[in-house]
């Protein structure tokens, strides 16, 4: 293996507060791998996307993220945000030890550190999309950057409720069943979608908009999702009664789910989501802000280390 200098970005926070006592359970072993290593701890939320841009202003281009899913979209952020130099320059790694770990689900990315060191010795990448969504906060258009699944309308729902109970939702099945306390409370939006030329409008369960395939701890709401393909995949599901919702949970997991006859799927460059009300929006499992917003692709846009 070549001898960069990798930079290492930790949430002790990650795994719902367990990421701390994983770090340092597989620490030593990291960093006999990689010698020169510099390390630092992200301590408040936002905080591992200004570590990313910094390491980076300071000549570091080989980055590493331990911890979930909203480690990861704080550090792809820092990547895209700073203006040093371009993205594509940087390389990256995900040392996934949070609780859904939904992003590396697609590239079967290991969570075992003895695995995970022989991917990092066979230096084996590819070049990832990123999508950018922008989208209105106090009044005002913002943007993100996410590298693997955003979610209106109910999944935007979803998230808002979990942040308030996030410290119970330990696993999978208890994930779920906050799923289905959501789908009693969840009333739908009416929202106009615009992509490939046309527009759809109708009342929506859910607008999902994918890089990678998985979300949820595990569902697969953008089966269709490639990350190399410089395509968002899109999911929209139309008016679905609640008892609908509850006898298809099957198929969130196993990608079916396009084929019950409410719900779409499409591929595109770019989307756009308006409503006469407010629809909120999610990025990799983070709330952001709500309508007017867009949608769009970064074609190959990172180095990212996979197995």
């Amino acid at each position: 293996m070549q001898e960069e200098n990798w930079y290492i970005i930790i949430n002790p926070a990650a795994g719902n507060g367990t990421g701390a006592r994983v770090w340092q359970r597989i620490r030593t072993q990291l960093l006999q791998a990689l010698p020169n290593a510099v390390e630092a701890s992200s301590t408040y939320p936002g905080h591992a996307t200004e570590l990313a841009a910094a390491a980076i202003r300071q000549g570091y281009r080989h980055l590493i993220g331990v911890g979930g899913d909203g480690t990861n979209n704080e550090v792809i952020n820092g990547v895209f945000q700073q203006t040093e130099v371009p993205a594509s320059a940087i390389t990256y790694a995900l040392l996934p030890v949070g609780t859904g770990n939904d992003w590396v689900r697609t590239h079967r990315i290991p969570r075992r550190i003895e695995a995970w060191l022989q991917m990092l010795q066979n230096e084996r990448y590819l070049l990832h999309d990123i999508g950018l969504v922008q989208f209105c906060e106090n009044g005002e258009t913002r943007q993100r950057y996410f590298i693997n699944v955003a979610g209106m309308a109910y999944d935007a729902f979803v998230v808002a409720f979990a942040n308030q109970y996030k410290k119970w939702i330990v696993h999978k099945a208890l994930y779920l069943l906050m799923v289905l306390r959501c789908l009693l409370l969840y009333r739908l939006p009416f929202a106009r979608v615009r992509f490939n030329g046309h527009t759809e409008k109708n009342f929506y369960y859910t607008i999902n908009v994918g890089i990678a395939r998985y979300s949820g701890g595990g569902m697969q709401l953008v089966p269709h999702a490639n990350p190399t393909d410089g395509l968002l995949a899109l999911t929209l599901a139309r008016r679905v009664s609640k008892l609908g919702v509850l006898l298809n949970t099957w198929r969130f997991y196993n990608g079916s789910l396009h084929r019950h006859p409410k719900i779409d799927i499409f591929q595109t460059k770019e989307v756009q989501v308006d409503s006469d009300n407010l629809v909120y929006v999610e990025a990799d499992g983070e709330l952001l802000g709500h309508t007017p917003v867009r949608f769009s692709i970064l074609s190959q846009a990172l180095r990212v280390l996979v197995p």
